[in-house]
C-alpha cells in the first residue's frame, strides 16, 4: 500500500481490501458447502417402517432414511399415533433425519382405481407435516403402471387435484415417481395445476424405460425434481450399467440441492450394512454431503 496517501484515502482502501477478501472466502466457502443430503429408502435396509432402520441408517453412515408410509401388513401405517411417535422418537434417539415418506404399497394397491388410497395419501400429508417431512413418493410401479393408460392418467389427476391443496397448506410435496417420459410427469402436473406435485426422479427406472435421462434432468430441473433415488438393480452403485459420473455432472449442472436416497444397489447374498457402506462411500467421490 502507498504511504503517502492520506489517511482517510488509506484506512478506505484497507477496509475495501478486508471487505473484498471476505466475499471471496465466503464464496470459496459456499462453492465447497455440502448441498445434498444421502439416506436410503427403509425397504432397502430391509426395516420397512420400522424404528430400526434409523440404527441401520446410522451404522452406514447416513443422514437421513426414507420411511415408508405404510406396508401391506398394516395399511393405516403412520395414522397410528404410536407408530409415528416410534418413528419420531428412533429419529431423535438416533440422530438420523426422517427424510422423507413414500407410499411404496399403490404398486399394489393403485391409486388410480382404488378408493382407499385417496385417504392414505391425505393422512400421508398429515404424518409428514408431524415429522417435519417435505416430500413424500407416490409410487406407480406395477399394478399401478401409468404407462398407455389415459383412465389411468385421468383419475390420477382428479384425485391429486383433491389432496393437492392440502399439501400446499401443510408445506408438502407429493412427487410421482413412474416410467412415465418427463414430459408426461410435466403433462400430469400441469393438469393438476399445484405446485405441491413435482416429480420423484428415478434414474435407473428412466433408462429400464427407455428415457433419455440426460434430456429429461434438465429438462425437469430442480424445479420440477422433488427428489432422487440412486438406484441399481442388483449390483452396488458404479458396477451397474448407469455412468454414475455422468449422471452427477448432469444433477450438478441443474444445481439440484436436496436428498439422495440409495435404493436397491445390493447384489445377491451380501451383508446389506457392509454394501450401503460402500456405496455410500461410492456416492462421496461424486458429491459432497452435509
Amino acid at each position: 500500500m502507498n504511504d503517502d496517501l492520506p489517511i482517510g484515502r488509506r484506512e478506505m482502501i484497507k477496509k475495501s481490501s478486508l471487505l473484498l477478501a471476505g466475499s471471496a472466502v465466503s464464496g470459496l466457502l459456499n462453492t465447497f458447502a455440502p448441498k445434498f443430503q444421502l439416506g436410503a429408502c427403509d425397504w432397502s435396509v430391509g426395516k420397512s417402517m420400522n424404528p430400526e432402520a434409523f440404527d441401520r441408517a446410522k451404522q452406514i453412515g447416513l443422514q437421513g432414511i426414507q420411511v415408508s408410509y405404510n406396508t401391506g401388513q398394516d395399511h393405516k401405517g403412520l395414522s397410528v399415533p404410536a407408530t409415528l411417535q416410534a418413528i419420531r422418537d428412533a429419529s431423535e434417539r438416533t440422530g438420523i433425519k426422517v427424510s422423507s415418506l413414500a407410499i411404496g404399497e399403490l404398486n399394489r394397491v393403485p391409486y388410480k382405481s382404488k378408493p382407499e388410497t385417496e385417504e392414505w395419501v391425505w393422512n400421508s400429508v398429515n404424518a409428514a407435516q408431524a415429522l417435519g417431512v417435505k416430500v413424500i413418493l407416490l409410487a406407480f410401479f406395477s399394478e399401478g403402471d401409468l404407462r398407455n393408460d389415459d383412465a389411468g392418467k385421468k383419475a390420477v389427476v382428479e384425485r391429486l387435484k383433491k389432496v393437492a391443496s392440502h399439501a400446499e397448506k401443510q408445506g408438502v410435496t407429493l412427487g410421482i415417481e413412474s416410467y412415465l417420459t418427463a414430459q408426461e410427469h410435466l403433462d400430469i402436473i400441469q393438469a393438476v395445476g399445484s405446485k405441491a406435485v413435482k416429480v420423484y426422479y428415478d434414474f435407473r427406472n428412466a433408462v429400464d424405460a427407455g428415457n433419455d435421462i440426460y434430456r429429461e434432468i434438465p429438462m425437469l430441473g430442480k424445479e420440477m425434481i422433488c427428489e432422487i433415488h440412486m438406484k441399481e438393480n442388483g449390483q452396488r452403485l458404479g458396477q451397474g450399467t448407469l455412468d454414475w459420473p455422468r449422471i452427477a455432472k448432469a444433477v450438478k449442472e441443474i444445481d439440484y440441492q436436496g436428498w439422495m436416497q440409495i435404493e436397491g444397489a445390493t447384489p445377491p447374498g451380501v451383508d446389506i450394512i457392509e454394501c450401503y457402506k460402500d456405496n455410500r462411500k461410492y456416492l462421496e467421490t461424486l458429491f459432497s454431503f452435509s
